[in-house]
């Protein structure tokens, strides 16, 4: 589970895949959700860091899946994918603990 940096990261919808193949993680805040997307044993998935586990660690609102174009492309925020939000997301680099 990374930090979130505090200052954006300009990332456009097209831009997005690469950015994720490149870090394998980011953290976008859309409205008034912030969600952490990450690779972890080779699975990609979305979580809500507004809601965390008994171990103190975000919960998934997404499957696990294999590629970033299927992460990107799951609809697991308010019934929208990343790619849809990504215009009016603010994201932020996700930093070692």
């Amino acid at each position: 589970m990374g930090v979130m940096a505090e200052d954006t990261v300009e990332i456009s919808p097209d831009e997005l895949d690469n950015y994720l193949r490149s870090n394998t993680r980011v953290f976008a805040k859309v409205g008034e959700g912030t969600y952490y997307i990450t690779h972890t044993d080779g699975y990609w998935r979305v979580q809500d860091c507004g809601k965390l586990n008994e171990k103190g660690h975000f919960t998934d609102c997404s499957e696990l899946v294999p590629t970033v174009n299927e992460v990107l492309h799951l609809r697991c925020i308010d019934g929208k994918s990343l790619y849809d939000l990504a215009e009016e997301a603010e994201f932020y680099a996700s930093l070692d603990q």
